[in-house]
């Protein structure tokens, strides 16, 4: 029997994913293949993400979509769907986010599981992380964690709600606008 390989380091797994077609997560020193989204994941991220760049309009806030690194620990670099930073040292990046205020997971059935236990404790790991939203473009569910003064997250369930209502940015998103473009199942 062959010894197992090593895990690869961070910089290990940075170098390799940059000559990758495809994105990877770096999970506590294991690497994950994100597979491909369905037409309603990507019409919710491209309306949260237009709904709130005019909402942070003037504001030192961006906001950042698929396909942008975030690393909540040493040995993890995640893809969320979205995310806004006001972090001067994120807005001078190139390749990785470490201090987002509001990270947003669109679910899907294969990926709803994960994106609410495990990559929502890895996110935990952010010191500056204020809000965790997961939106359901098949049921319109939308949940929103917010870590309070005492540092325990609150679930707030807006999906019977008229907006989405981000405290940690001082805005809110109409549902309408949330899920243009997506009709819910049946």
């Amino acid at each position: 029997m062959g010894s197992p390989l090593p895990k690869p380091t961070l910089d290990d797994y940075l170098r390799w994913e940059d000559e990758q077609p495809g994105r990877h997560e770096f999970v506590r020193g294991e690497i994950f293949a994100m597979v491909g989204a369905k037409r309603v994941h990507g019409v919710v991220v491209t309306n949260l993400s237009a709904a709130l760049r005019m909402a942070l309009r003037g504001s030192p806030c961006r906001v950042f979509s698929e396909g942008m690194k975030v690393q909540p620990a040493d040995d993890t670099v995640l893809y969320p769907d979205l995310f806004v930073t006001c972090d001067p040292a994120d807005l001078r990046t190139e390749a990785i986010f470490r201090a987002p205020k509001l990270v947003v997971e669109v679910l899907s059935p294969t990926t709803q599981a994960y994106d609410r236990s495990l990559k929502f404790a890895l996110y935990r790991r952010l010191a500056s992380l204020q809000e965790y939203a997961l939106v359901d473009p098949d049921t319109h569910r939308v949940e929103v964690f917010r870590v309070g003064a005492d540092g325990l997250w609150v679930l707030h369930d807006m999906s019977e709600g008229e907006a989405l209502s981000l405290a940690s940015l001082g805005c809110e998103v109409p549902m309408a606008e949330v899920f243009d473009g997506v009709d819910p199942d049946a």
